[in-house]
């Protein structure tokens, strides 16, 4: 059953980031002031600088705020409908890979909070790999399988879609439903860049697939 291959992005995915950012957050308030948290959140919401903030009420620099948010082990879990889907792909005997954007340390940290590195036969991660989406070297990689079809599943219109199409890949967009980092604006991109599908639900990821 080896004749496909599916390849998942990470962030906003198989993961809401959001969710990343707020256990960062916790972890953070934890370390300077339980009480901080709920500000940190409202001041993201705002879209203003939170460890501007913290760093000048506190006098702690601004980096080691970041090396905190980024090295910090998430307190993160699968949906019920993601795990499904992996489950039903993996049992089904399909190449699973993951192309991912991103500082390794955080991203591993991801991905074994989660308990997903199992799954895949191949992860790429921008900075241990030297190059990011949408390069064609991240996509690549999975030609060495040599399957009959190749999927990938993303969000991010700007950068997902367009190397897995001109390679001749499907694609897939998972919607946005209030929770993503980035904006979804498909009217602002050309062809090229639109996906194949776009869900609601990644459980449709199964009807399209199997």
């Amino acid at each position: 059953m080896r004749d496909k291959c599916v390849i998942f992005d990470l962030d906003d995915t198989l993961m809401y980031e959001i969710d990343y950012l707020k256990s960062a957050y916790q972890e953070i308030a934890k370390k300077i002031s339980i009480d901080e948290y709920d500000a940190m959140i409202s001041l993201y919401r705002q879209g203003k600088d939170v460890f501007l903030y913290l760093e000048q009420k506190f006098g702690i620099e601004k980096q080691i705020l970041l090396n905190m948010y980024r090295e910090h082990f998430p307190n993160i879990v699968l949906t019920n409908d993601t795990l499904e889907v992996l489950n039903s792909l993996h049992n089904k005997g399909y190449i699973l890979g993951l192309i991912t954007d991103g500082r390794s340390v955080t991203q591993r940290n991801k991905i074994k909070a989660l308990g997903i590195e199992n799954f895949f036969s191949e992860i790429v991660i921008s900075e241990e790999f030297g190059t990011e989406k949408p390069n064609r070297k991240n996509y690549e990689i999975f030609h060495q399988y040599s399957v009959k079809d190749y999927f990938y599943i993303g969000d991010n219109i700007k950068k997902d879609f367009i190397t897995p199409n001109c390679l001749g890949w499907k694609t897939i967009c998972l919607l946005n439903q209030g929770y993503n980092i980035h904006s979804q604006d498909f009217e602002k991109f050309t062809e090229e860049y639109q996906p194949h599908y776009k869900i609601k639900n990644i459980k449709k990821v199964l009807s399209i697939i199997l």
